[in-house]
């Protein structure tokens, strides 16, 4: 790999800047993506496979060195990885949201905002979605572009400037490369689609330990339970300043407790027993998706992956944060904790339940809500925890779905 470094006009977002810079991490592809695999059954499967051969094939990106895949999901052994990647293009209905971003110096290029890997398990199925920093400094691969020109691969690059580099390819061959994971699908969407699936479904609902007053993205939310949907919905995932110490990190748990929210909720009656919701759910997905030739070109695998997650328990749907250390050379980036990664995956691949141990403070994101009421079942014995239990490094935050946090608005 080339050790030489290419200078990218891209804002350093993990440490706390004093002022703005562009458009932050945002969780433009969650509603999208976990929207399309989460709430697909047998009742819409003809809909969608119609809508995605004449929608999305069109604009499918072939993944670099992969081979053919069995027809049958159920096939792959160890399971399956998607990557999931919000983009921020600037699209003339939304660019005036976003200022300089998209009309200033820095309105050059395309980065990969958000960027998650999502194992589905094989039975008994288990999902883990791990989320990674935008400002990860990692290798870059070798990557090809729109135009056909070819970056040159680079030992230390912010892994968001890899979709600038070669779309979503690039972006999906950086994560396998830094996770050694082999992914069989992808997808990209823009942040616009945040905007129109938050209002597709009818909001989502989040809770704020405490108030968030954040006046980059204009958030101004009082503490307690709150629908959000639209701008606002984009607002509070954009949010960084707001929470917790103000780094990009903080700002993920943020977004995972919105991603558990939406999990929630999609499984629940309120869409899949809701087929106009559903239907209105697909078309908005469908219309802002840009797939792997691998999902678009056989539509009834899209509901091959619904069918496979949709009955997953909420405590076996677990959202993790990329374990990372900080970077010596700019105190607004961050680098892998390699260590502390490979116990992730070979949790992942041992198919274990995944237990967080991190005990969340002041600095991060969010705060665990105690429950207010007796559940019917006891808290877990740590010491007789089944043998497919696995405790990770107390370095990896996140939650399971089935665990509820607030946000932990800075502003007290």
């Amino acid at each position: 790999m080339s050790e030489n470094t290419r200078r990218r006009r891209t804002v350093a977002r993990h440490g706390q800047l004093a002022t703005p810079g562009p458009i932050s991490q945002l969780l433009k592809f969650i509603a999208i993506g976990l929207a399309v695999v989460l709430v697909s059954g047998l009742g819409v499967g003809a809909y969608i496979a119609y809508d995605l051969s004449s929608t999305v094939s069109a604009n499918a990106v072939e993944l670099d060195g992969q081979g053919s895949l069995p027809p049958d999901i159920g096939e792959y052994e160890g399971g399956f990885n998607l990557v999931l990647t919000g983009v921020d293009t600037c699209e003339e209905k939304y660019k005036d949201l976003f200022g300089d971003r998209c009309t200033g110096g820095d309105a050059e290029g395309t980065l990969n905002d958000v960027n998650l890997l999502v194992h589905v398990s094989q039975e008994p199925r288990r999902i883990t979605v791990v989320s990674f920093p935008r400002d990860l400094m990692i290798p870059i691969p070798e990557c090809t572009d729109e135009q056909g020109n070819t970056h040159s691969a680079m030992s230390k690059q912010p892994l968001n400037t890899a979709y600038t580099d070669g779309g979503l390819n690039c972006v999906v061959q950086t994560i396998s490369e830094l996770t050694d994971q082999e992914v069989q699908f992808a997808a990209s969407v823009t942040f616009g689609g945040v905007i129109e699936i938050t209002n597709a479904i009818g909001g989502v609902d989040v809770c704020l330990a405490n108030p968030i007053k954040d006046r980059y993205t204009g958030l101004d939310m009082a503490a307690g339970t709150h629908t959000v949907e639209g701008l606002q919905a984009l607002q509070f995932l954009r949010t960084r300043h707001g929470v917790g110490d103000g780094s990009d990190l903080g700002r993920i748990g943020n977004q995972q407790q919105y991603m558990s929210s939406l999990a929630r909720k999609m499984i629940s009656g309120e869409v899949l027993g809701n087929v106009p919701v559903m239907l209105k759910l697909a078309n908005t997905a469908l219309s802002n998706l840009e797939a792997s030739t691998s999902l678009a070109n056989n539509p009834m695998t899209l509901v091959q992956i619904a069918l496979a997650v949709k009955s997953v328990p909420f405590e076996d749907i677990v959202f993790v944060q990329y374990p990372t250390g900080a970077d010596y050379s700019d105190p607004n980036k961050v680098v892998p904790d390699y260590e502390a990664a490979d116990a992730l995956w070979e949790a992942i691949a041992a198919n274990a339940q995944l237990q967080i141990t991190h005990e969340n403070n002041s600095n991060d994101g969010v705060v665990v809500q105690e429950p207010t009421e007796p559940t019917q079942e006891a808290t877990p014995d740590p010491s007789a925890t089944p043998d497919d239990v696995v405790a990770l490094p107390d370095s990896i935050k996140g939650n399971s779905a089935a665990q509820a946090t607030c946000s932990n608005g800075n502003v007290r």
